[in-house]
């Protein structure tokens, strides 16, 4: 878990708030409190590490509809909703939502806590992934939209030879291009650079659109 991994409460309840900020104290978990959904979206950003534990009926904006918002807005926090009218249909509609679980109230402390560090241990895993996505599609950033075509290709397993046919370019074109490409993603051979295209995810790739087939 990160050193500044946060458990993000909001309660309209200030005794629900204190409570939980003293529970979550006892087990040295850095907590923050908010008395409304709009009052935590004031400080809630993308790349947020911690977890948010909302209660679902709050004056004004609901749980439900935070959760939402903070999905719009591509702030991924793992979310436990708490409720003390909940049903089955609520606890549905918030999984749909994105939250990890629905506790009722009063709920089991150990169980909460339990989930709260389930919760934070994701959130530092999402995080980690985003950071080494990010970091291997600024490897292909430099790549021109004919090296992108033809790693796209190699991603399909296909040899120089047929990637040239289907390109209208020359073989000894698209070896130069794969150097290129190897070259500037910083990989030694071919299983090298199809882990880091994968691990870069959508940014890594780009359609064929701009260049016709010959064109180098």
């Amino acid at each position: 878990m990160k050193a500044n991994a946060v458990t993000y409460v909001v309660d309209d309840d200030p005794a629900v708030r204190d409570g939980l900020c003293a529970l979550l104290g006892t087990v040295s978990i850095p907590t923050r409190a908010y008395a409304s959904a709009n009052e935590f979206l004031q400080i809630a950003e993308p790349g947020m590490v911690g977890c948010l534990v909302v209660d679902v009926r709050m004056p004004g904006m609901s749980g439900l509809e935070l959760l939402h918002i903070l999905k719009a807005r591509d702030i991924h926090l793992p979310v436990i909703v708490i409720s003390g009218h909940g049903d089955v249909a609520m606890a549905v509609r918030a999984m749909k939502a994105g939250a990890v679980d629905f506790l009722l109230k009063p709920f089991n402390e150990q169980e909460l806590l339990d989930q709260i560090f389930a919760s934070l241990n994701l959130s530092d895993q999402n995080s980690s992934l985003k950071q080494t996505r990010e970091q291997a599609a600024q490897r292909f950033s430099e790549l021109t939209p004919r090296e992108r075509q033809i790693l796209d290709r190699i991603m399909q397993c296909q040899h120089s030879k047929a990637i040239a046919f289907d390109l209208g370019i020359s073989e000894k074109t698209v070896d130069v291009h794969r150097f290129n490409i190897m070259r500037k993603t910083g990989t030694r051979n071919i299983s090298q650079l199809i882990q880091l295209r994968i691990q870069a995810g959508d940014a890594g790739s780009m359609s064929d659109a701009g260049l016709r087939p010959g064109e180098i």
